[in-house]
């Protein structure tokens, strides 16, 4: 991964003007951030190479795939030893519906945000899937009522 202390003004500029469109051509890009084409191409692929660019991916409407629902889910573990979250960080990967998962300081062990069509298939994801991870103790359930900004 990149080094943060490494990345200079014109390396942030390029970050940020990806983070808010990631399919800008290098011509486009080099004239926002105020550089020449070649040595922003050249940054942008140093930025991938190293890791600081980790990937390009389209955000899709959640409509579109009926995942609609969010809810949030704190996960708290009955077995906190490195063997049991390694188990349980493992087992979340293949999860579809599991969006994001952060292993957290404080009353629980993990926060999930997780998509579905509706509270009902939400319902059989918590039931059949997320109660079934390894290690799981309890769970408790935040159901979004609205996105008012999310980064995607």
């Amino acid at each position: 991964m990149a080094d943060v202390r490494k990345l200079d003004r014109w390396d942030r500029a390029i970050l940020e003007e990806l983070a808010r469109d990631g399919r800008l051509p290098v011509t486009e890009l080099a004239r926002r951030i105020g550089l020449s084409k070649t040595p922003t191409g050249e940054r942008l692929r140093r930025l991938i190479a190293t890791g600081a660019i980790r990937g390009f991916r389209a955000i899709i409407d959640p409509a579109l795939l009926e995942r609609e629902h969010v809810a949030y889910v704190e996960v708290r573990l009955a077995d906190t030893t490195e063997k049991a979250l390694a188990a349980f960080n493992a087992a979340v990967q293949p999860i579809s519906e599991i969006e994001e998962c952060h292993m957290i300081a404080g009353a629980f062990d993990y926060l999930l945000k997780v998509r579905t069509k509706d509270i009902r298939a939400y319902r059989q994801v918590l039931g059949e899937v997320i109660s079934a991870l390894p290690h799981v103790a309890a769970t408790s359930t935040h159901v979004s009522m609205e996105a008012v900004k999310e980064r995607g």
